[in-house]
């Protein structure tokens, strides 16, 4: 148990390090901009099977930030229920939530379960994420309602 405490430990330190440049305080993790999942299409990782770049052309907002589309198509699927193609955790890391903090969720490392799209930060991350997802997906069901206000950089105080 001691062991496992002191990988997670480590590996939250680590994702912390690494990431405090990009954890730039986006409530929603959008950039500056406001633009959702780095103009990654929220649609196409649940119709397509993988990250698909939007296009700048094909857009909706929903809570205030700007999500692009591949198609028409996958804007109005989108358009119809959002609620179900947004990322969990505001499209954070999710082992980082699972940990209490907020780091950036690359939208290039990510993974559908129970029909939820989950991001992470990096790939090493990711396989760790993958070894225990329910256990994963639970802390950061309970961490997120106590983190979800609060700004990445506060949470690493």
């Amino acid at each position: 148990m001691n062991k496992i405490k002191s990988l997670v430990g480590g590996v939250a330190l680590s994702v912390a390090i690494a990431s405090s440049a990009l954890a730039a305080g986006v409530e929603l993790n959008a950039s500056s901009t406001g633009l959702a999942l780095q103009g990654y299409d929220p649609v196409a990782y649940f119709t397509d099977n993988a990250p698909t770049p939007g296009n700048w052309k094909i857009t909706s907002t929903y809570n205030e930030a700007t999500y692009r589309f591949a198609s028409e198509e996958h804007k109005a699927t989108f358009d119809a229920n959002p609620e179900a193609y947004l990322p969990q955790y505001g499209g954070y890391c999710a082992f980082g939530t699972a940990m209490g903090f907020k780091f950036d969720g690359d939208p290039t490392v990510w993974k559908v379960v129970d029909g939820e799209l989950f991001l992470n930060i990096s790939t090493d991350i990711q396989e760790r994420w993958e070894g225990d997802i329910p256990g994963f997906v639970e802390r950061a069901d309970t961490n997120w309602p106590e983190i979800a206000d609060k700004t990445p950089a506060s949470l690493q105080q």
